[in-house]
């Protein structure tokens, strides 16, 4: 997409009857490959129905599906906008009196400016801190100063030189009581059968298979709605407590699928870190990627050229291990005050909280006092390794280093009101799916030449986790308690009762074995401490002694350093604070 073109759009968005005239909205299955003109033809006209409105938040709202859209109207009005998780990016950068946008923030990195000249864009240090706090970085800010991405569910609007960008949706919650929990399973079942069926559009699509609930569930899914075994691509590792193949076989086995597998080597990492890491339009540092990367790769030399994955059943349903975790802390608000202040806080937080028996209660209370969404982030790698010892002086003296905690401070109070567990699937709809997992899967595919589907975020799927009662996504301490009451009998037993795990990465374990990637890692971070980011002596104790000490811990650091290194050589070779 240029960044002059007057009218672009991507994705498959929904629109209202009212706007299409159909039954069911409507929705294009792709804007790429044969007959993709016709087909962005056909997308324009709804949508510059809808935008061209005064305020087009409303009509907005009313808009599902994936997409990103813009529009350069003839009165010199622009309009930008994205769905409701980001799955289609959108960025945007103002240069004079002009606004450019693409859908790549590297894209708009140099543009022209009004009088013919080059505009170009310096790497932005906060960003860099941000990228080194979340391991990618968050929209709305990107790798360049003055390019952003507009944020999942946002507008904006450009004219007479100004900008505006708000929200056009912000995640709500209504719990139903539930009178019939036989007739909510079967609901659900069918919401979850036509979920997969728009996304599968008569293709031949196959899909992700991590042997996980959700994977497991589309691919059973796959093999109902086509009538026909699916065809699934597992990766696996060759590491103690990483490999979960066993499970993707046991799921494919149940549902009778194609199965299909690949074990990711050391080797496998070499050669991929540099396209995998340039690929993405900033630093990204999600350690998955490759495997998915490699998947990908795998399906499409099999002739497959669409993916259906699974990211969002979790924080639509309750998956995510932290939802239980924070609410045991949340228990801590209910000791009546005179016992906390009175009691436990005095005599855990004085020298005998330090015994053996009483530590683990004085860890608690320090956790629990901490107000959301800060807690969250308590053990976070780079606050844990400590800033100063990570980072030059110079550059913590160019970055507000509490600036992500204001962000995330800012998103958790546009659900105010809602239930923790609630607040807590809504705050991972930014941060986990638009920001981390799915421009995972979007990006490592895209770069295997596939398209990719995800069912979970359908927008029917979507409604129901919003009226969902709480207590039927976390009942007491157990996650997904009505998800997987309601797929009993269809997923095999072993899937349900397994604990999660994913496409993980034993990157620290193979660094300090594998020669290869070990020489990988030096040559990358020794180029790294001199570009006046992270600090040389620092650089030295984690690859000399740190991550042989515990390879899994601090291999998570080394690999977002060689990501973030690996990048710069790709787009900024010469930069250094």
């Amino acid at each position: 997409m240029s960044v002059r073109d007057t009218f672009f759009c991507t994705g498959q968005p929904r629109f209202p009857a009212s706007v299409t005239g159909a039954v069911d909205g409507m929705a294009v299955p792709g804007l790429d490959g044969p007959g993709a003109a016709d087909r962005s033809a056909a997308l324009a006209r709804p949508w510059q129905a809808l935008l061209m409105q005064s305020d087009p938040v409303h009509a907005l709202a009313q808009v599902g599906g994936r997409f990103s859209v813009g529009w350069r109207q003839a009165d010199g009005r622009t309009v930008l906008a994205t769905d409701r998780f980001g799955i289609e990016p959108l960025c945007y950068r103002i240069v004079g009196q002009h606004l450019h946008f693409a859908t790549r923030a590297d894209a708009l990195a140099e543009v022209t400016d009004e009088h013919g000249g080059k505009a170009v864009a310096e790497l932005d240090p906060q960003a860099l801190f941000d990228y080194l706090y979340f391991h990618v970085i968050p929209a709305p800010r990107t790798i360049f100063r003055d390019v952003y991405r507009l944020p999942p569910g946002h507008v904006a609007i450009f004219e007479r030189g100004q900008l505006r960008v708000q929200p056009y949706w912000v995640p709500s919650f209504h719990p139903e009581p539930v009178r019939d929990l036989d007739h909510l399973k079967q609901e659900f079942l069918g919401l979850l059968e036509n979920a997969v069926r728009r996304q599968l559009d008569g293709t031949d699509a196959a899909c992700f298979l991590s042997g996980g609930t959700d994977s497991s569930t589309v691919a059973g899914m796959i093999s109902r709605v086509a009538g026909r075994p699916a065809d699934t691509y597992s990766i696996g590792f060759e590491a103690e407590g990483y490999d979960e193949m066993a499970f993707a076989r046991i799921a494919a086995q149940h549902f009778g699928c194609r199965h299909h597998e690949y074990y990711v080597t050391p080797r496998d990492l070499v050669d991929g870190i540099a396209k995998v890491a340039t690929h993405y339009d900033q630093p990204f540092g999600n350690s998955s990627a490759l495997p998915a990367y490699y998947c990908a790769r795998v399906a499409h030399e099999d002739g497959v050229r669409r993916l259906l994955a699974g990211d969002g059943g979790d924080e639509l349903f309750g998956g995510n291990t932290r939802y239980a975790k924070q609410t045991v802390f949340s228990w801590w608000d209910r000791v009546p005050g005179p016992l906390r202040g009175g009691l436990l806080e005095p005599v855990l937080g004085s020298p005998l909280g330090r015994l053996p028996l009483l530590k683990k209660g004085a860890s608690y209370i320090e956790q629990a006092r901490v107000p959301m969404p800060d807690r969250l982030q308590s053990y976070n790698l780079l606050t844990r390794l400590g800033q100063a010892q990570v980072l030059e002086q110079d550059f913590l003296r160019r970055v507000d280093t509490l600036a992500p905690q204001k962000q995330q401070r800012q998103v958790w109070g546009t659900t105010q009101g809602a239930h923790l567990v609630d607040r807590m699937l809504a705050f991972d709809w930014r941060y986990t799916l638009a920001d981390t997992d799915l421009p995972k899967v979007v990006g490592t595919t895209g770069l295997a030449g596939m398209q990719v589907g995800f069912p979970m975020l359908d927008d029917g799927l979507l409604a129901f986790s919003q009226r969902l009662p709480p207590s039927f996504k976390l009942k007491g301490l157990q996650l997904r308690w009505f998800f997987k009451e309601a797929l009993k009998g269809f997923l095999p037993d072993e899937i349900i009762t397994k604990k999660k795990q994913g496409f993980g990465l034993p990157f620290g374990v193979w660094a300090i074995k594998d020669a290869g990637l070990g020489a990988l890692a030096a040559d990358s971070l020794g180029s790294l401490a001199g570009r006046g980011i992270v600090r040389a002596d620092f650089i030295q104790s984690l690859l000399t002694q740190r991550l042989r000490e515990h390879p899994g811990y601090y291999g998570e650091m080394v690999w977002i350093l060689i990501m973030l290194e690996q990048w710069l050589r790709g787009h900024r070779p010469n930069y250094r604070l």
